[in-house]
C-alpha cells in the first residue's frame, strides 16, 4: 500500500476539509496554460527559424521552459514560487528575441498572472475571514450549528 500523506494521516471523521488556495489554483492554471503556449511556440520557431537557429538547441530550450512552468505550479504554495512565476514570466517575454509576436504573448500572459495573483489573494482573504466569521457563529449558537445538519442527525433514536 502507498505511504499516507501527513493530511491523511492525522485526518479523522468529522473533520473539516482544508480549503486550497485559490491563487495557487489561478497561478496553476496561467502557468499550465503558458507551457502549452511554450510548446507550440517552440514548434512555430522551430518551423521559421530552423537554418539559423540550432534545433536541438530550440527544442530543448522550450522544453525545458514548457517543464519548468509545470514545475513551478508545485512551488506555488511556497514564497519562493510566485516570484519564480515572475521569473518565467520574463523570460516568455524575451522569448520576443526570437519570434517577435512572443513580446505581445509574453506581456499578455504577465498581465494575466499579475491578475491571477491579485484576484487569488484577495479571495483567499476573503474566504478566511468567511471562515472566521462562520466558526465565531457556530461557537456562539452550537443548537442552531447541530440542528442546521439536517433531521437525521437532530432527531436522535427513537
Amino acid at each position: 500500500m502507498a505511504k499516507l500523506t501527513k493530511a491523511q494521516r492525522e485526518w479523522r471523521p468529522g473533520m473539516p476539509k482544508k480549503r486550497r488556495s485559490v491563487k495557487v489554483m489561478f497561478a496553476s492554471t496561467v502557468l499550465t496554460l503558458e507551457a502549452f503556449v511554450v510548446l507550440f511556440g517552440t514548434l512555430a520557431v522551430f518551423g521559421l527559424h530552423r537554418d539559423s537557429i540550432s534545433p536541438p538547441l530550440l527544442l530543448t530550450g522550450g522544453l525545458l521552459l514548457a517543464a519548468a512552468m509545470i514545475g513551478t505550479c508545485a512551488l506555488l504554495s511556497k514564497p519562493a514560487g510566485p516570484l519564480i512565476g515572475w521569473i518565467l514570466q520574463l523570460v516568455l517575454i524575451a522569448s520576443g528575441f526570437l519570434e517577435p509576436m512572443m513580446f505581445l504573448v509574453g506581456v499578455l500572459f504577465a498581465l494575466t498572472w499579475w491578475y491571477g495573483l491579485k484576484a487569488g489573494m484577495r479571495l483567499d482573504r476573503e474566504n478566511r475571514e468567511r471562515d472566521r466569521m462562520q466558526a465565531e457563529w457556530e461557537k456562539a449558537h452550537p443548537e442552531e450549528g447541530n440542528a442546521a445538519a439536517g433531521p437525521e442527525t437532530a432527531a436522535g433514536t427513537d
